[in-house]
């Protein structure tokens, strides 16, 4: 099972359903048809955020009933970091609603659901994900906390609206998601048809909000291990700003220059190598990035 403590599952818990009431309450005030970015309106990433949802109303629940969106089931499956933008493309699709006060309804509901269905299960038993990879209960929450913090900053950075993202909600998705999957198994997510970097990189991760551990690429696969003096780069971060980052929304240059991302360590300049191969799903196409707006420290 995956080392995720009662404290933690209250916290995401909570922080579920209060990153899902800003977003709905976000999505309402802002206008439906303006550019969240260069592929998708307001309305669009509503839509994107509420199809997730609804997927995980599905996904975190094991009593035979009917997949409310059956035609992605194969896609997901064999999705990886490459492809994911055409499943996003395919969910969209299969979820038409743009209303902005009904996708927020529908966001709200499909939320409530997903607490209601899990409330007395084990948050350390493994759901199957993206990929065929296998992630944490706790880790599914703190993804979609994660998609709603991401996919609100889009929406509030073209519209000049405010939104924060606290890092210790933040914090939620390298704990229980990234971490709690890489220990368990990444199925073929992290797959992609680049050529793999042969040797070892270990590279420690330091947060105030976070518990530290060291992720290993070695000879292409990547892994979880213990804190220990065999590491070549120490990253200290905000997880906001690490998540934006690795979600393709803020530059590596960006983070280290707001000073919420640091390195040192005998071999720093191995972390370029580290990250092209350590890296997630953007949930959407390559675009190029634009100027950020503020965070909440």
């Amino acid at each position: 099972m995956s080392r995720v403590n009662d404290f933690q599952w209250r916290t995401v818990r909570t922080t579920l359903r209060r990153a899902g009431d800003r977003f709905a309450h976000l999505l309402t005030s802002v206008p439906p048809q303006a550019m969240a970015t260069r592929d998708w309106t307001v309305a669009e990433t509503g839509a994107h955020v509420a199809a997730i949802a609804l997927l995980y109303t599905a996904i975190v629940r094991d009593d035979g009933a009917p997949h409310p969106m059956p035609e992605l089931a194969g896609p997901i499956a064999q999705t990886n970091i490459d492809t994911v933008a055409d499943v996003n493309d395919l969910a969209l699709r299969s979820y038409p609603e743009r209303d902005p006060y009904e996708l927020a309804r529908c966001l709200r509901a499909h939320i409530d659901e997903i607490l209601r269905v899990t409330e007395h299960l084990d948050p350390g038993s493994f759901i199957p994900w993206l990929g065929e990879a296998r992630v944490p209960l706790a880790g599914v929450l703190a993804h979609l906390v994660n998609e709603l913090h991401i996919h609100g900053w889009d929406i509030a950075r073209s519209l000049r609206a405010p939104w924060t993202i606290p890092p210790r909600e933040a914090a939620l998705f390298f704990d229980l998601f990234l971490i709690g999957m890489i220990r368990e198994d990444y199925g073929r997510l992290m797959d992609t048809s680049q050529s793999r970097r042969a040797g070892r990189i270990a590279v420690r991760f330091h947060s105030r909000h976070t518990t530290p551990a060291s992720l290993v690429l070695h000879d292409g696969r990547v892994s979880v291990e213990d804190p220990g003096p065999r590491v070549d780069a120490h990253v200290a971060f905000n997880p906001a700003t690490l998540n934006l980052m690795l979600f393709g929304r803020i530059s590596r240059t960006r983070a280290v220059l707001t000073g919420n991302l640091a390195a040192w360590g005998r071999r720093p300049w191995l972390l370029p190598a580290f990250l092209k191969e350590v890296r997630l799903p953007t949930n959407r196409r390559p675009r190029h990035h634009h100027a950020e707006t503020p965070i909440d420290a």
